[in-house]
C-alpha cells in the first residue's frame, strides 16, 4: 500500500488533498445518513412489534424503557409514522448535502489536474513531444482526467459508505440474535471474494480498452490535421479503412469488457436475492419456534433483519463497482503520472535572468547525437559576430535544424560549448534565452485565429503601425490587405486556407515583432518566389541592424549575400566563408551552385 501512495503522488495526492474540506464534510454526511437510514428501520420494527402486537421491540433496554414511560404516545401510529418520515427525509436531505460537496471537490481536483498536467507538458524538454501522438496527449488530458473525477465522485465516499453499513448492520444483528446474523452473512466471503477476483480481470481489460481508445484518438487527429494530404494523394480509403480497423478493435474489446460487466452484476444480483430469500425463510423458522420461548424472534425481527440484509448484501456487492471503477482510475492514473514522471528540461546552473544576449554567438567544438553523442553533429566550432548574416548550407539530414535547435536549448550539447557574448547558453534561463532569439520554421505552425492575432502573439501590446511595418517587411501586407477582412480574416486550423508561402510570410512578421536581437529562418522562405525571397532579406538586413541573423536556406541565391556560410555534411562543419571564397574552393557548396546554375540556366533541357 505504501508502494502504491507514493506511485500516485506526483498528481494525485496533492490534487486530492487541495479539496480535502469538501471529502471530510461528506464523510461526515455519510456517517449521518446511514444512521437516519438504520433508524427508519428500527422505528418500522418498534412499530410492528410494540406499536402493533404488543411485544417488547428489539431496541436497546434504556431506549425502550424511556419509550414506555411516555404511555399512550410510545404506541401511537401517527407518532411512530412521523418519525419514520422525518428520518427518511434526513437520510435524503444528507445524501444531497453528500453529492453536493463530493461533487465540489472532485471537480476541484479535476481542476487542479488538469493545471499541473498542462504545466507540466509546457516544462517537459522538446524531444518528449516528438515521441508521443498529440491525439494520445489530449485522451490523457481529458479522458483520463474525467475518470479519475467520476470514480471520487461516484466512488470515494462509496468506500466510506460500505464500512459503515457494513460495521453497524452488522453490530445490530449480532446484538439481536447471532445465529440469524451468522445466516443473513453467509454470502458475504463469496460477493467480497468474487468482487476482487473481479477486480483483478477488469483492471486488464479497462487498460486495453483506454489504449485502444487512444490509439483511435490519435488515428482522427492525425487524419484531421493532415486533412489536405489524404486528399491530395486520395488516401480517404485507406485512412477510413485505417479507422474501421482500429474502431473495430475498440468496440471488440468494449464487448468484452461489457460481457465481464454483465457476468459480474447477474451473478451478484443473483446471490443478493438468495442471501435475502435465505433471510427470510429462516427468519420465518426463527419466529415459528421461538414463539413461546422467553426470547422470541418477533416479527419486528424478521423485518428489521431484511431490511438489515439487503442493507448489508447491496454495498457488499456495490464493492465490486467500487473496484473496477478504482482499477479504471488507477489506469488512468498511470498514464496521467507517465506525463508527471517525465523530466523537465534542465535548469541553468546558476541565476542569469537578465543578461546581455546581443553579442558573438561562438559554437566550440560541439557534439550532439540522439543514440550515440555525436550521430548528428560532430566537432562544429565557429562564430557569428554581432550584426553578421550566417547561412547554412547542407544535405537533408546533414545537422543544420538541429545546430539552431542547440542555440534555442531545445535539445542539449552532448559535447562542447555554446556562448553568446561570452556566456555559456546553458547558464541562462530558458525563458530569456527564448524571448531573445526568434526562430521561423520550414512548416509554419499558424493558429485558428485572425491574421492580426497570429502576427501580435510575440508582441501583443504593439501598435498598428508596428504591425503593418512588420507586414511589410515580410511582404504579406498586400497580399493581406487583398482579403474581404483584412488582417482580421480568420485562417483555419495551421493556416490551411493560406498558401504555402503567405503562412511561412506571416510567420517572419511574427517573428519580427518579437525584434529579438538573435532570428533564425530555417528554410522559412522555400514556398516564396526568389522576386519576393529577394525583398524579404533587403528588409531584415535593414531590420535586424546588430543582431545575428542565421539563415538555413537549399537555395544559392538566397545565401550568397550572408556574411559568412557553413556548409554541413553528414554533421560535420567542412566549409565556411563567404560566396566569393567558397565558390571558389573545389567542395560541397561550388557543386551545388553549379547544379542551382545549371537548372537555373537550361531547366528545360533538364
Amino acid at each position: 500500500m505504501k508502494k502504491t501512495s507514493n506511485r500516485y503522488q506526483p498528481l494525485f495526492l496533492p490534487a486530492l488533498h487541495g479539496a480535502r474540506r469538501y471529502f471530510i464534510v461528506s464523510a461526515f454526511e455519510v456517517v449521518l445518513g446511514i444512521v437516519s437510514l438504520y433508524c427508519a428501520s428500527i422505528v418500522t420494527s418498534y412499530t410492528l412489534d410494540w406499536v402493533l402486537l404488543g411485544k417488547e421491540p428489539s431496541i436497546p433496554e434504556p431506549l425502550f424503557q424511556w419509550l414506555k414511560s411516555l404511555g399512550p404516545v410510545s404506541r401511537n401510529y401517527w407518532v411512530c409514522g412521523a418519525f419514520f418520515f422525518l428520518f427518511t427525509v434526513l437520510e435524503g436531505v444528507f445524501i444531497f448535502l453528500r453529492r453536493k460537496n463530493i461533487a465540489k471537490g472532485a471537480e476541484h481536483m479535476a481542476k487542479v489536474m488538469r493545471d499541473k498536467l498542462y504545466r507540466k507538458l509546457n516544462a517537459v524538454p522538446y524531444d518528449y513531444h516528438k515521441h508521443i501522438s498529440t491525439g494520445d496527449l489530449v485522451q490523457r488530458c481529458t479522458s483520463d482526467v474525467d475518470t479519475v473525477r467520476q470514480f471520487v465522485t461516484n466512488q470515494l465516499m462509496e468506500i466510506v459508505r460500505i464500512a459503515v453499513m457494513f460495521c453497524v448492520a452488522a453490530a445490530l444483528m449480532f446484538a439481536i440474535r447471532w445465529e440469524m446474523a451468522l445466516i443473513s452473512m453467509a454470502s458475504m466471503p463469496i460477493l467480497t471474494a468474487s468482487s476482487f477476483l473481479y477486480f483483478r480481470y477488469v483492471r486488464k481489460y479497462f487498460t486495453e480498452v483506454d489504449e485502444a481508445e487512444g490509439a483511435l484518438s490519435t488515428a482522427v487527429q492525425e487524419n484531421l490535421t493532415g486533412v489536405r494530404v489524404v486528399r491530395a494523394f486520395g488516401q480517404q480509403r485507406a485512412e477510413f479503412d485505417k479507422f474501421t480497423r482500429l474502431n473495430g478493435d475498440f468496440c471488440k474489446k468494449n464487448i468484452r469488457l461489457v460481457n465481464l460487466l454483465g457476468f459480474y452484476w447477474g451473478s451478484s444480483d443473483a446471490i443478493g436475492y438468495i442471501q435475502i430469500a435465505f433471510s427470510l425463510v429462516f427468519g420465518i423458522l426463527f419466529y415459528v419456534r421461538t414463539r413461546e420461548t422467553a426470547n422470541p424472534f418477533s416479527l419486528g425481527d424478521i423485518y428489521l433483519f431484511l431490511s438489515l440484509t439487503s442493507r448489508l448484501t447491496w454495498p457488499v456487492r456495490q464493492l465490486g463497482r467500487v473496484l473496477a471503477d478504482m482499477g479504471k482510475a488507477t489506469v488512468s492514473l498511470d498514464r496521467l503520472n507517465e506525463i508527471m514522471n517525465a523530466g523537465d528540461e534542465t535548469e541553468p546552473g546558476r541565476d542569469l535572468s537578465d543578461c546581455d544576449l546581443s553579442g558573438d554567438i561562438t559554437f566550440r567544438h560541439v557534439t550532439f547525437g540522439y543514440d550515440t553523442p555525436n550521430d548528428v553533429l560532430d566537432d562544429i566550432s565557429f562564430t557569428a559576430k554581432a550584426g553578421q548574416t550566417v547561412g547554412i548550407l547542407g544535405s537533408t539530414g546533414s545537422g543544420k535544424s538541429s545546430l539552431v535547435q542547440l542555440l534555442q536549448r531545445l535539445y542539449t550539447v552532448t559535447g562542447g560549448e555554446i556562448t553568446i557574448n561570452g556566456t555559456p547558453i546553458n547558464d541562462i534561463d530558458h525563458a530569456l534565452l527564448r524571448k531573445n532569439i526568434a526562430i521561423v520554421l520550414q512548416e509554419p505552425f499558424l493558429y485558428s485565429r485572425s491574421i492580426r492575432e497570429n502576427i501580435l502573439l510575440t508582441a501583443p501590446e504593439a501598435t498598428e503601425e508596428e504591425l503593418y511595418n512588420a507586414a511589410r517587411e515580410a511582404a504579406v501586407h498586400d497580399v493581406i490587405e487583398k482579403f474581404a477582412d483584412g488582417y482580421d480574416t480568420v485562417v483555419g486550423e495551421r493556416g490551411v486556407t493560406l498558401s504555402g508561402g503567405q503562412q511561412q510570410r506571416v510567420a517572419i512578421a511574427r517573428a519580427l515583432m518579437q525584434k529579438a536581437p538573435i532570428m533564425i529562418f530555417d528554410d522559412s522562405m522555400s514556398a516564396v518566389d526568389t522576386e519576393t525571397d529577394a525583398k524579404i532579406r533587403d528588409a531584415l538586413r535593414r531590420h535586424h541592424g546588430s543582431g545575428i541573423l542565421f539563415i538555413i536556406s537549399h537555395r544559392i541565391t538566397t545565401l550568397k549575400e550572408a556574411d559568412t556560410i557553413l556548409v554541413l555534411d553528414r554533421g560535420k562543419l567542412v566549409q565556411q566563408g563567404t560566396h566569393a571564397e567558397l565558390i571558389r574552393e573545389d567542395g560541397l557548396y561550388r557543386r551545388i551552385a553549379e547544379i542551382q546554375d545549371f537548372h537555373a540556366e537550361g531547366g528545360e533541357q533538364a
